[in-house]
């Protein structure tokens, strides 16, 4: 199997942006905020191409744009707010900055190469953007990544989501949600919900410690501050 060779890389944003001057923010729950040092959500999808069809990129680029519309925050970055000392608050700037999308090939590797093997064969690695990435970076990086790698008779969808901003539910809710504009839907069939559930005496945005040691390195330990 050959190595996989990217062939673009773009920022794709969503088509219109509404309050530019002044993005909504989505505060961070303590549920959201135990994730900050972990890694993100990896997922991927593997097609055959059965019909040998012309592959058209810049469709799923344009859907996933259209999509990125009724999912602000995927399209946004993390902001880290210092309030005194070492005490800071994070939220979701959903400023359309955009989503990475990631154009690949590994010519030389079949569908066979991959669901053959016993274990996951490590090439497949190579089909997922952002590898490594914590999520406390969605300061700098983006909070969704899309890697599209053509294989020799088919495709591989690789999908990178901070977890901060989505869980599984609601990462395949997006997935979805993309395959619907894709197949030529105008609007989608479930409006994802924006607000997020704070326990009842939590205020918001929560403070908590965070020293730029701890920023540096690749487990920073964060303590919450009800």
């Amino acid at each position: 199997m050959e190595a996989v060779r990217v062939i673009s890389s773009s920022t794709i944003k969503a088509p219109t942006h509404k309050n530019a001057n002044s993005p909504p923010k989505v505060d961070l729950t303590p549920w959201d905020l135990q994730f900050l040092p972990t890694q993100t959500i990896q997922k991927g999808l593997l097609f055959r191409n059965v019909k040998q069809t012309p592959f058209q990129i810049h469709h799923l680029q344009h859907s996933l744009s259209s999509t990125l519309a009724f999912f602000p925050p995927l399209a946004g970055r993390l902001a880290i707010l210092q309030h005194h000392h070492n005490i800071v608050s994070s939220h979701i700037v959903c400023d359309n900055t955009g989503a990475l999308f990631v154009h690949a090939v590994a010519p030389n590797t079949s569908v066979t190469d991959i669901l053959q093997p016993n274990y996951v064969p490590p090439t497949v690695s190579s089909f997922f953007p952002l590898n490594g990435v914590r999520n406390y970076e969605g300061t700098s990086q983006p909070l969704l990544a899309v890697q599209v790698t053509e294989l020799l008779d088919g495709i591989f969808i690789a999908l990178t989501i901070n977890h901060v901003v989505a869980d599984g539910k609601s990462f395949w809710h997006f997935v979805n949600s993309w395959a619907e504009i894709s197949r030529g839907s105008l609007q989608i069939s479930k409006l994802p919900s924006l607000q997020r559930y704070f326990p009842s005496g939590i205020d918001h945005p929560i403070c908590f410690p965070f020293t730029k040691e701890e920023e540096s390195n690749t487990s920073p330990t964060l303590h919450h501050k009800f």
